[in-house]
């Protein structure tokens, strides 16, 4: 295959941040050069069999902490592609290389294999004209599509960036996977070598450059437990996990930077006539500012002080103790609007026509934005609705600006 240099102004040395100059400009010259035009036009001829892949991967089961299977659909498809080193990671990342030119800047392209639904999910996609109904159908097979979109669009048109392209897609992105799989990218599989990070996530075509971060704990009151009637004047943890509770529930938070807080899960006992011996929660604190967080998280670990000696205080007989468990630590972090990379992802939206809209989120690129990596993650195009909900939807009614603009986003980061 004939493969084309794009000639675009210089913007990266090395590992050093590439220059504002050139960015606010690259999507109209990009458009410019025929080969752009090639790969452009491919994506959009291609979405038939984007969506088809969309919903093969999509009906291959990825439930939390267990993506192997859609990880090695996903490989062989890579493989499929002509990657490079295509492989599966130690943390269950699926990895494959695109060369450049040279060996720097090398951008990390990806999405996410898994899903918040439990094994046993029916995963089956329904098709209603353009619109298709099945659980992860939006967030995130389109993304996992959207990127082998990419892949086959860059190959069609014969382009060769100058700097690689590692495309990826990440395991444990969802709920309690707590970012497992970027964090490995970061720590192990691709450490010292992401220049830039960009995941592509859910449906529409918004602009997420500010990492929402959150902390999240399961917090379990234990004591010794015994009969309701007999035992009375004991302890009882389930009465703590209320006290605290309610102490959580009256919390006043910042509405900007927005702050959040939530008691989503609760748990413990054995029957209505016994003292429980333990009882348990999980907690959810979110914010963009990592002040506002640590924040909320010292008013969260007071209240389960506070509750742990009233109860202790209230009855004479036993004492309860509280574990404190992080089952979930995403970074804050954002990527400034004013940045070379937002301004260059602007800079394409714009030159495709497409309204732009910068926003807030808790996606992989949380993790980049905190090492101080340019990261952004980018909707997949189309329309979708009921995320995390077994009713989710997706409407492909040009679904097909979505495969453009990430192409578009790939070809100007990886530039030299």
């Amino acid at each position: 295959m004939r493969m084309v240099i794009l000639a675009v102004a210089v913007w990266f040395s090395g590992t050093t941040p590439f220059a504002q100059q050139g960015a606010t400009d690259v999507g109209s010259r990009l458009m410019q050069q025929a080969v752009v035009k090639a790969a452009l036009d491919a994506a959009r001829r291609n979405e038939p069999q984007i969506i088809e892949e969309q919903v093969r991967l999509c009906e291959i089961p990825a439930p939390p902490f267990a993506e192997m299977a859609r990880a090695e659909a996903y490989r062989d498809a890579f493989a499929a592609l002509g990657l490079q080193n295509v492989r599966i990671d130690e943390a269950g990342n699926v990895l494959g290389d695109r060369p450049g030119a040279a060996e720097r800047p090398r951008l990390v392209f990806s999405a996410h294999l898994d899903t918040v639904f439990p094994e046993g999910t029916d995963v089956r996609v329904r098709r209603e004209g353009t619109l298709l109904r099945g659980p992860g159908i939006g967030d995130d097979c389109r993304g996992l599509a959207v990127v082998l979109g990419v892949i086959r669009a860059l190959n069609d048109a014969g382009v060769e960036t100058p700097g690689p392209i590692t495309f990826v897609g990440t395991v444990g992105e969802e709920g309690l996977g707590d970012l497992r799989g970027v964090k490995h990218l970061f720590n192990a599989s691709l450490k010292d070598r992401i220049d830039r990070f960009v995941s592509v996530d859910g449906t529409g075509l918004g602009i997420t450059h500010i990492g929402v971060g959150s902390h999240r704990y399961r917090v379990t009151f234990k004591g010794p437990g015994g009969h309701s009637y007999g035992a009375f004047g004991l302890v009882n943890p389930i009465h703590a996990l209320g006290r605290a509770i309610a102490a959580i529930a009256d919390f006043q938070v910042p509405s900007e930077p927005k702050t959040t807080f939530n008691v989503g899960r609760i748990g413990g006992g054995t029957s209505v006539n016994s003292i429980a011996f333990e009882a348990w929660m999980e907690v959810d604190m979110r914010s963009a500012d990592p002040a506002a967080l640590a924040s909320v998280d010292a008013n969260v670990q007071q209240a389960l002080d506070r509750a742990l000696a009233a109860e202790n205080g209230r009855w004479s007989r036993g004492r309860l103790d509280v574990e404190r468990e992080l089952v979930g630590d995403r970074p804050a972090g954002r990527t400034p609007a004013e940045s070379p990379m937002v301004q260059a992802i602007v800079s394409v939206t714009r030159a495709l026509g497409l309204p732009v809209a910068l926003d807030e989120g808790s996606t992989d690129s949380n993790f980049g934005m905190s090492r101080g990596v340019p990261s952004v993650t980018i909707d997949g195009g189309g329309t979708g609705s009921g995320a995390h909900s077994l009713g989710e939807s997706f409407d492909a009614t040009n679904s097909w600006q979505g495969t453009q603009r990430a192409l578009l986003v790939a070809i100007a980061l990886a530039r030299q």
